[in-house]
């Protein structure tokens, strides 16, 4: 059940970052938000800490600035791979992930549990 409700916010989360910035991340609908969330639950889950691990030097030199960086790379391949989701660049990429995190933390906040 928690699975489902942390999908939702997810996807909430998505669709208001792309309502607010639609230069940068623009999605064709609820669907596509929805399967957006889900690879995104997916790829964060798996690939995300394989790649920490993997990149642990440059995130302690740079003091944790390159996980900013990789999480914008996932996010930039989530967009190539779901069809229906687009980003636009790299940058575009970086500062979705953001904030598509600090939204998804505050609706979260809403979230009993």
């Amino acid at each position: 059940m928690m699975f489902i409700i942390r999908l939702l916010i997810n996807m909430v989360a998505i669709m208001i970052i792309a309502h607010l910035l639609p230069k940068v991340i623009w999605v064709d609908g609820t669907m596509a938000a929805l399967a957006t969330a889900f690879i995104l639950g997916i790829v964060n889950t798996i690939i995300r800490p394989i790649l920490i691990v993997l990149t642990l030097p440059a995130t302690v030199m740079t003091f944790g600035i390159f996980l900013l960086f990789l999480n914008g790379l996932l996010l930039w391949l989530i967009g190539a791979v779901v069809p229906g989701f687009h980003v636009n660049g790299f940058f575009g990429a970086v500062i979705g992930s953001l904030l598509i995190s600090i939204v998804s933390w505050i609706l979260s906040i809403f979230v009993p549990g």
